[in-house]
């Protein structure tokens, strides 16, 4: 009987909100979970799918060999540093919009992701440019060595080529889960995915009359699903029954009041980014120092990760929206409650998702085996994949905070939180556990442990405290 009362005022609508921040009726347990559930069920479909087949993508890869799974893991981080702007900007669309959509007030929604496409635009040709430029010294940046410096280096300047449309496509996507049309999302990204599988199988290896490509063919399958993305994403805002749509007709010409509100939220994006990247690429350096084999084994690992991610990205996902729009309808109260029914899901999930990480570790790391003379690669990888079961908790948790405060306009405190626990502490803690403690790559892996459950006591800390609320957008 106690149980049942405890559990029922961890997870009851009735107990999520106190009496005195009550402003109106409080939704059914069956109607907040729903709601929650309706928008996040197609998300985390879309970003497991994604995930799973972005795995297949480095399975076919690890056959070819340690070093070119390697060299195109050396890529990532690079690529990502390239796109932090856009991650930022988008990062600032979804809360704008959100609020707006939250208050009734379409237009503004409209324009603000019109502003943001023009502003990809701008910036894509530019970032092109540096990135096609430097695309060498950049996977010398990040420790690539003789055996993967060529791979990594076609590969990123390949797929640096088609940066306007791929963060077009991210903006489009960001301002329809905005508004929770996560399914518009998921046929986007799953259709392009599968385009991006079915040529990878085609070039990497040169089947059915195909030339064999190897690494340079991942770049050119990846770039084209780039493209199919692009043209699905545009397609659903130039319907005419889109809630987004665009046309030539719209005022495309740039607003200064809509310019300051997305530059003051995407300059907090940007501190959360170079944190971020900053972070990624000196841990991904300090990894790569223990070499080939090892870094290979942690990009095994790193594909579990990045699914059981993608799990709290898409409840996440709705968590963000729902927060966004009920601080625009003048209900905080309800945006709280829709955090906290995340921040639930979120830990359900990750149980779940550490049990299969206890027991199914080998075989899950057993899928990239390339040969039999780097099979360690494999039981190492497995022994990281354990690891990364105990950090899950504080892993989904704390993305699913993190998104609530985004969706509320908090974005300089989450910015400031990432820049403290992944900028300094992940490669900081990497380092002295990998090498002057000697504990090698396991002991990279426990600082994400420590960076996770930093993270997780920061961000809920600020959302319990409330000050979000008062977020402006």
């Amino acid at each position: 009987m106690n149980f049942l009362n405890t559990f029922k005022r961890l997870t009851s609508t009735e107990y999520l909100v106190k009496e005195h921040m009550r402003r109106g009726e409080i939704p059914s347990n069956k109607e907040a979970y729903g709601q929650s559930l309706r928008i996040a069920a197609p998300a985390v479909v879309e970003m497991v799918s994604i995930a799973l087949m972005d795995m297949i993508d480095v399975i076919m890869i690890g056959r070819i060999g340690s070093a070119s799974m390697t060299a195109v893991g050396l890529s990532g981080q690079p690529r990502m540093l390239i796109l932090s702007i856009f991650f930022a900007l988008n990062i600032a669309l979804t809360a704008i919009i959100a609020r707006k959509k939250g208050a009734g007030e379409m237009d503004a929604a409209k324009a603000a992701m019109r502003h943001g496409l023009l502003l990809n635009v701008a910036l894509g040709l530019k970032l092109t440019l540096i990135a096609v430029i430097f695309a060498r010294p950049l996977m010398n940046l990040v420790g690539a060595q003789p055996d993967t410096i060529d791979d990594a280096t076609t590969y990123f300047r390949i797929l640096s080529f088609f940066v306007i449309p791929q963060v077009m496509t991210m903006t489009i996507c960001a301002a329809q889960r905005a508004l929770g049309n996560t399914k518009i999302t998921l046929k986007v990204n799953v259709a392009a995915k599968v385009v991006g599988l079915t040529l990878n199988f085609l070039l990497i290896e040169g089947r059915f009359g195909f030339p064999r490509m190897e690494v340079e063919g991942v770049a050119w399958a990846r770039s084209i699903a780039m493209l199919v993305a692009f043209v699905l994403a545009m397609a659903s805002v130039l319907r005419k029954d889109s809630p987004l749509r665009i046309s030539i007709k719209d005022n495309w010409r740039l607003d200064i009041p809509i310019l300051r509100s997305i530059g003051r939220l995407t300059a907090n994006g940007m501190l959360e980014q170079v944190g971020l990247r900053f972070g990624f690429i000196v841990y991904a350096r300090v990894v790569a120092e223990l070499g080939t084999y090892a870094f290979a084994s942690h990009v095994i690992a790193m594909q579990v990760m990045m699914i059981s991610f993608t799990f709290a990205e898409g409840i996440g996902a709705a968590t963000t929206a729902l927060v966004g729009q009920f601080l625009g309808k003048g209900r905080p109260d309800l945006s709280s409650m829709y955090g906290k029914i995340g921040l639930r899901m979120a830990f359900v999930c990750s149980v779940v998702l550490a049990m299969f990480c206890i027991f199914f570790r080998y075989q899950f790391a057993s899928m990239f085996s390339i040969n039999p003379d780097e099979y360690h690669v494999v039981n190492v990888a497995a022994g990281l994949i354990l690891i990364l079961a105990y950090a899950l908790p504080l892993q989904t948790m704390q993305l699913v905070m993190g998104g609530s405060l985004r969706g509320a306009g908090d974005n300089r405190y989450v910015a400031i939180t990432m820049l403290i626990t992944v900028g300094v502490m992940r490669p900081l803690f990497g380092f002295l556990l990998a090498f002057p403690l000697g504990m090698g790559l396991r002991g990279a892996w426990i600082a994400i442990i420590i960076d996770q459950g930093a993270r997780l006591a920061l961000l809920l800390t600020r959302f319990i405290k409330g000050k979000w609320i008062l977020a402006k957008v």
